[in-house]
């Protein structure tokens, strides 16, 4: 449809530029300040582009240039693009944990795409948490948005062996501590893992969450797994400014695509994917922001009849560029379509059906039949028990599989601090039979429930041969890890959760397949201990802190803030 049967004086940012008025005036001159002219604007529509670029977030090096390809595109197109930067988060150098933050940059893009003159706005994100951060602003906002995905960075490379970011940085670091690498490897592996712009290769956090924008119909068929450096990332960013022309003038927002049957397609797809369980608490919340309640059930109801047909790491044997190679997302969901909700509208102008009918899976290694899947159930499964009545995760496709029915005693840290100075205090008798138990860990413990899940085992039983042990905490754990890790214990800790209420030398049994976690002392014992329970004077007395621990929720209802929440639509701004 040409610009021509389209009206200007509907475009949101007209509210701003149109009025003959003194405010009006002082918009229009501002713009002029700039070196642009009034036709270079007038009556077009407005596009933000929001970039998380930083020369803290390593993953996003490249988005300056993809900032021009996305700008070239909406001027292709008749809009006017104007580029706004926002908070990078950093999975790598932000402390306590780039989770702190999210909410924190959610709320920034949804705020800016309320008080600025903006008809559509290109997301541009990929590292972990930059993506349910931008989309949870834009679906609050519900301003037109797609989302243009940073991709995977180049694989890995150490004396012929495939590196794959994260999952060999856990492996190795096993071997040095066992004592198996000299400095001089771990150095030499230093080098090659991380050699390009982009998100970790692996089908971690950064992978599933691209993956699952796509899914939900809010960025362009094919584009989450296209390598940063690719040409054809240059010309996914152009065709993303293109696109949000048209998206601004049909008025499609965020809400209109993010249906329930959507997200039941994203839980899907990261199952069948072998997703980052991180992608629980993030859909949980996104979903809350469209106004939808996902619980915990409904992601052990589809994992169990959806296949994992992605042969991924930390999963699988292949990385991020060969899936991309062997057919990408699309081909997976079109091995999958049965399982699928095909009549989602997509951010394309077609449905999802539409845009997977002619994708082809290229490698069958890689992206599996359904009768050879790398497991007949989904990557990530939900236990309940005495020990967490509002759920918990595991991911047993990254288990050894001899620990998913286990019963052993714990032994129990009280935080991250106390766990690395006594891990390897050889009085404690740690076994591998042990239950490792770390305590406040979580939303509020942590802050921020960092990625410290993937607990260590001790040196002396790495050297030993030992490779996996079950470790239990209220606490998430990178996508890229693996183990017996029973992660995100709900209630924490910190807020008096029977995890707080753990004793070394208690019995904890672990039952995957029947979905169980259990903390084997009596129900009056577990109140005794209740009895005597003291919460932690708070840690922060102002600021965010204070802001964080007063808001958040736990981790089974996706750690959003309750202001954030979904609610009565926050009006635009009055314009005086």
């Amino acid at each position: 449809m040409s610009n021509t049967t389209r009206d200007p004086s509907q475009l949101r940012s007209a509210r701003w530029f149109a009025p003959d008025d003194l405010r009006s005036f002082g918009h229009r001159s501002r713009i002029k300040q700039m070196g642009v002219d009034t036709p270079e604007y007038q009556g077009k529509p407005l596009i933000g582009i929001i970039n998380t670029w930083s020369d803290m977030n390593t993953c996003h090096t490249h988005f300056r240039d993809r900032a021009e390809d996305v700008k070239r595109g909406v001027w292709q197109s008749g809009g006017f693009p104007m580029e706004i930067p926002v908070m990078a988060i950093s999975e790598t150098f932000m402390k306590p944990t780039s989770m702190y933050y999210r909410n924190l940059l959610a709320m920034e893009v949804e705020e800016l795409l309320r008080c600025y003159p903006i008809d559509g706005a290109v997301l541009m994100g990929g590292c972990d948490k930059t993506t349910p951060s931008l989309i949870m602003g834009a679906t609050s906002a519900n301003v037109p948005s797609i989302f243009l995905p940073a991709g995977p960075m180049l694989k890995g490379c150490w004396k012929g062996e495939t590196l794959g970011s994260g999952s060999d940085v856990w492996k190795y670091w096993a071997e040095r501590r066992a004592g198996n690498l000299c400095e001089d490897s771990w150095n030499e592996l230093e080098d090659g893992i991380a050699r390009s712009p982009g998100t970790c290769m692996t089908m971690g956090t950064a992978s599933t969450m691209m993956a699952i924008a796509e899914v939900l119909g809010l960025s362009l068929p094919g584009s989450s797994s296209i390598p940063a450096v690719h040409s054809a990332h240059n010309r996914m960013a152009s065709a993303c400014g293109r696109r949000i022309v048209d998206l601004a003038w049909d008025e499609i927002k965020p809400r209109d695509l993010l249906t329930p049957q959507a997200f039941d397609n994203a839980i899907t797809t990261d199952m069948a994917l072998g997703g980052s369980t991180n992608a629980i608490i993030h859909l949980i919340a996104m979903a809350g922001r469209a106004g939808h309640q996902l619980d915990l059930e409904r992601f052990d109801e589809i994992s169990q009849k959806t296949p994992l047909i992605a042969n991924l790491r930390p999963s699988g044997e292949y990385l991020m560029p060969d899936f991309h190679d062997a057919g990408g997302l699309p081909a997976t969901l079109n091995q999958i379509k049965d399982l699928l909700h095909l009549d989602c509208q997509t951010v394309s102008g077609f449905t999802l059906g539409e845009n997977i009918a002619k994708a082809e899976v290229i490698d069958d290694k890689i992206i599996r039949p359904l009768n050879n899947p790398v497991s007949e159930t989904g990557g990530t499964f939900v236990l309940r028990g005495n020990l967490a009545p509002d759920g918990c995760v595991i991911k047993p496709t990254a288990a050894e599989p001899r620990l998913l029915k286990h019963r052993g005693p714990a032994i129990v840290f009280k935080d991250y601090k106390d766990l690395k100075a006594r891990l390897n205090d050889e009085s404690l008798g740690l076994t591998a039979d042990h239950v490792i138990v770390l305590q406040n860990a979580g939303p509020i413990g942590g802050p921020g429930i960092p990625e410290w899940g993937m607990l260590p085992i001790p040196d002396k039983l790495l050297k030993e041969g030992v490779r996996d042990m079950v470790r239990i905490s209220d606490s998430r754990m990178s996508g890229t890890s693996y183990g017996t890790c029973v992660l995100h214990v709900a209630p924490e800790s910190a807020i008096g959760g029977p995890l707080a209420l753990v004793q070394s030398g208690d019995f904890i049994e672990l039952d995957v397949d029947a979905r169980r976690i259990h903390l084997d002392i009596s129900d009056e014992e577990m109140a005794e201990r209740r009895s005597k329970w003291v919460p932690a004077e708070p840690r922060f007395q102002r600021g965010y802190g204070k802001l964080f621990t007063e808001q958040i929720t736990q981790a089974n209802e996706g750690c959003d803030f309750q202001i954030l929440h979904d609610g009565p639509e926050t009006p635009d701004p009055e314009i005086h």
